[in-house]
């Protein structure tokens, strides 16, 4: 959808993304939890996370790209060392999951990527209990790949590396 406005992140639109709030089974997707967490702020404002707005200036989500779309588990096991992939990371506002925005959405995303970044193909790593996602991200053109364990304090999760089958 063109109608998307995709700018470098602003303060205002961290400290937003900050605050929402996915439910079960979703809500390892939730960034953290005192709103005034200073890394997580500079982390979205490093240059590699984007706001997305629709028309009336409503944040509806994010794009991040290259390092910090990658998972600490693929990047220990090497998973992200091909350098022709560009690889993408994208939250949608809780409340829009689930409704069909999903699609246009992401090919948004790889459209501002394929503007903005030297890259042949894209990557992405997913949860792979979501199983709405993996959906989405194969009508975008997406195949699965190796699949991964990224462990985080007491929890362990099984991600899913995916990537487009060729160049742009």
């Amino acid at each position: 959808m063109s109608d998307y406005q995709i700018r470098l992140m602003d303060e205002q639109s961290a400290r937003e993304i900050l605050h929402w709030k996915y439910d079960a089974p979703y809500a390892m997707y939730n960034m953290m939890e005192d709103s005034d967490d200073s890394e997580d702020i500079e982390e979205l404002m490093d240059g590699s996370y984007f706001g997305v707005r629709t028309p009336d200036g409503t944040l509806i989500g994010f794009f991040c790209y290259g390092r910090n779309a990658q998972v600490g588990g693929g990047v220990q096991q090497g998973l992200y060392l091909d350098g022709t992939a560009l690889d993408i990371g994208l939250g949608l506002r809780p409340e829009l999951t689930g409704g069909g925005r999903g699609l246009a959405f992401l090919q948004a995303g790889m459209k501002f990527g394929q503007q903005n970044y030297p890259a042949r193909r894209f990557r992405l790593s997913v949860a792979a209990f979501n199983l709405r996602a993996v959906s989405l991200y194969k009508k975008a053109g997406f195949l699965p790949g190796q699949r991964f364990v990224n462990r985080y304090g007491d929890s362990e999760t099984e991600f899913l590396l995916m990537e487009t089958a060729g160049p742009f």
